[in-house]
């Protein structure tokens, strides 16, 4: 039977043996999709680092209970911290670079607004967006056995980020006008980096000129030209092979 993991967030240290009421989402998710029952066997963590092995205690309308076991500092982090800064992308596209980001291990995503994005968040649409793109993050590292969620930021203007110290030493931009291959950019090994993606239509030609003034080197992955949804994740799974723990 496969690896039962549920994220519970801002879980307090407790005692081993202590006994905890699960989330009202996640008891939904155990009792009616996954048809979980009593002394069942399941994995909690809440995305700070480590999980505790627990069991299933109890059933009820209104509450579902665990047991905590013993906790385990397991981690499955890669060496190489990943910022991806992510021009916003329509529909499920975003979604689905959130959680696939997740799994490929990088370890902050930035959303980002540009010029020719197609999406424009207002701020009350950014905050739900955010929610909701930290569900989804929460959701792939419960699939793919990560302990530690990854950063997510509210979504902000391209511009903003020009000049923050926040950012890795180590600046790459995705271009289509790149000469240069991802490779020789990563020598010597990095520890950490990021990557700027543009959305559908792509950086403005003043953006790139501003990404360059701000850091950031051009390089390119190829002949093609891929979509934004497709972009990135090739070029975490490239550098994550390259310098991080794709083998």
């Amino acid at each position: 039977m496969r690896d039962i993991r549920i994220f519970i967030p801002n879980l307090p240290t407790p005692n081993e043996g202590e006994i905890i009421a699960l989330p009202e989402q996640a008891a939904a998710h155990v009792t009616r999709v996954l048809r979980l029952r009593v002394g069942d066997a399941l994995t909690v963590f809440d995305g700070r680092g480590g999980e505790y092995a627990a069991k299933l205690t109890s059933i009820a309308k209104r509450e579902v209970a665990v047991q905590l076991g013993a906790h385990s500092m397991i981690e499955r982090e890669s060496p190489l911290a990943i910022t991806l800064i992510q021009g916003l992308a329509r529909g499920e596209k975003m979604d689905y670079i959130i959680q696939k980001a997740t799994e490929l291990g990088v370890a902050r995503i930035i959303p980002v607004s540009t010029m020719r994005s197609v999406v424009q968040l207002d701020d009350d649409r950014s905050d739900r967006k955010w929610q909701h793109w930290r569900a989804v993050a929460a959701a792939a590292c419960e699939q793919c056995g990560r302990n530690r969620l990854p950063e997510i930021l509210e979504p902000c203007r391209l511009e903003q980020l020009w000049g923050s110290d926040a950012l890795p030493r180590l600046r790459l931009l995705l271009s289509p006008h790149a000469t240069v291959g991802i490779a020789g950019s990563l020598i010597p090994r990095p520890t950490e980096l990021a990557i700027l993606i543009g959305p559908e239509g792509g950086l403005d030609i003043e953006e790139e000129k501003r990404a360059h003034a701000a850091g950031f080197r051009s390089v390119t992955l190829g002949p093609r030209v891929l979509r934004t949804e497709t972009a990135g994740l090739a070029v975490l799974a490239a550098v994550q092979s390259l310098a991080g723990d794709l083998q």
